[in-house]
Parts: structure tokens; sequence; C-alpha cells
């Protein structure tokens, strides 16, 4: 008996250890993304570099992390909006369209899944 809960146990942490690793895989996608992206990054009505929101998203990961425990609470938390004054952050794409950060990510985020689930498929 002891046995079949130390079994359960362990399967359970390496499961839990698996989930987290898919989270900060996921959150690092996010970053990478936002650096390889090309788009002006508008953080309280400053433009920045796609390589300088990435930057700056990185660091605010860094410092609190503990917002972020998973890909959507990055998003939610620490990558959509400004810390300190709240206000939105947005992304002019090359075509000049411009998009709340939130909705631009959530995007990027539902693409990786779905190429993530297509590869683990038989």
């Amino acid at each position: 008996m002891l046995r079949k809960i130390s079994v359960y146990f362990f399967s359970l942490f390496i499961s839990i250890a698996a989930c987290a690793a898919s989270d900060e895989e996921e959150i690092q996608y996010l970053i990478d993304f936002v650096a390889e992206s090309g788009v002006t990054f508008i953080r309280n009505g400053s433009e920045h570099s796609a390589r300088e929101a990435a930057e700056h998203l990185q660091m605010k990961y860094n410092r609190a992390s503990r917002y972020a425990k998973d890909a959507e609470g990055f998003i939610d938390n620490l990558a959509s909006k400004s810390s300190i004054t709240r206000r939105p952050y947005q992304v002019v794409l090359a075509d000049g369209t411009m998009l709340n950060a939130s909705d631009w990510l959530y995007s990027a985020l539902r693409q990786y899944r779905a190429q993530a689930d297509s590869e683990a498929a038989p």
C-alpha cells in the first residue's frame, strides 16, 4: 500500500513539474515572439522597438513572476498593461494596424498551442 502511495505522489510530482516547465516555456515563447515580431510597442504613450519591449517584459517577469504562474497570468498581469499607470500596452503592426497587446499576445499563444498540439498528435 505504501508503495502505491509513493508511486502516486511521484507521478503527481512529475506531472506538476511538467506543467511548470510547459508554463515557463510558453511565457518564454511569448517574450521571444515579441522580440522577433518587428512590431512597434506602445507603452504609456511612448514607442519602443520589439526588442526593447521584449527586454522590458523579461525584466517585469524576472521581478514579478509570482503574478505570472502561467501564460495567461503573464499576459493579463505583466505583458498587457503598465503596472504603474494601468494603461494598456498596444502594438502597431507593419501594416499600421494597432492592436491591444493582450489580444495580440493571446492570438500568438493560441497559435503556439495549436502548433504544439499538432506536433504532439500521432
